[in-house]
């Protein structure tokens, strides 16, 4: 008796065992299995005299490309990149009523002379203009602002009545890469919670480049913290049935030619789209 209850607990543990192996067996691919760590992509950033990351999101296979997942998972300021988000709250406020809505410019003097001039909210939005969009978000408003980020959930940003102007270019505000895409595919899947009319003016806005062979969406930014400048530019590609998502993020080498580097990050997120076949 007791050596069949003995062989009756080796068989049960036997079972059990098994069971766990199938199930591991089972599990769908992990997170770190859908990164696919691409070497081309370093070379791009290295050819370019910068440091940090492309990361190209695959929404038909659900796959990562990136020459450095754990740059893409470190936290900046969005800088300008943050643009499609307050346009997408000022918007749903009525701050601004459409993309033709006008910004007088009061005549002083600002740091790009594209500014120096009144600018529909389209343009502005192009001319990644400073001063009108820090209007914008003062006509929002700490307490509206802090409400949308919340429900959009973008990033980690520290928004209060000392910095609503200027919180997605200094302090510690953050968002990384990972987040960035996040954000655009809810965004192109219609997930958020705003508004048709919003989504269908923000879709038209961010347009970059529209060909036969695709449509590029998104934007730049460029944030100086400490002395050291941070570059992004996100967004998605449709082509055709397909679409891929980007968020490149880079700093320039100490040789880097600054006078370039306004230019650099569209070049380098270019360069690997065609690598991997999305763009020609």
């Amino acid at each position: 008796m007791k050596h069949y209850f003995f062989f009756t607990i080796l068989i049960i543990l036997s079972s059990c065992a098994d069971n766990k192996n199938a199930h591991i067996a089972d599990q769908p691919e992990t997170i770190k299995e859908k990164q696919i760590t691409k070497p081309e992509f370093q070379a791009i950033i290295d050819s370019a005299q910068v440091e940090g990351s492309v990361l190209i999101y695959d929404f038909q296979e659900d796959v990562h490309y990136s020459n450095n997942f754990q740059w893409a998972n470190k936290g900046n300021l969005p800088a300008s990149t943050f643009k499609i988000v307050n346009s997408i709250i000022a918007l749903e406020t009525g701050v601004v009523k459409d993309d033709s809505t006008l910004f007088k410019w009061d005549g002083k003097k600002r740091r790009m002379k594209a500014w120096e001039q009144d600018l529909i909210f389209r343009d502005a939005f192009h001319a990644s203009c400073v001063p009108c969009y820090q209007e914008v978000a003062r006509s929002i408003g700490e307490k509206r602002m802090n409400e949308y980020l919340t429900k959009l959930d973008y990033g980690n940003m520290q928004v209060d009545s000392s910095n609503i102007d200027n919180f997605w270019l200094e302090g510690n505000s953050h968002i990384n890469q990972f987040q960035q895409i996040d954000f655009l595919k809810r965004f192109y899947k219609s997930e958020l919670p705003i508004s048709k009319r919003t989504e269908k003016i923000m879709k038209r806005l961010m347009v970059i480049e529209d060909n036969e062979r695709y449509r590029l969406i998104g934007k730049t930014g460029w944030s100086i913290r400490n002395g050291n400048n941070n570059g992004w530019f996100v967004g998605y590609v449709e082509k055709k049935q397909e679409v891929y998502f980007f968020a490149t993020n880079v700093e320039p080498q100490e040789q880097f030619n600054m006078e370039l580097f306004s230019m650099i990050r569209k070049e380098v997120t270019g360069k690997a789209l065609k690598q991997i076949g999305i763009i020609k």
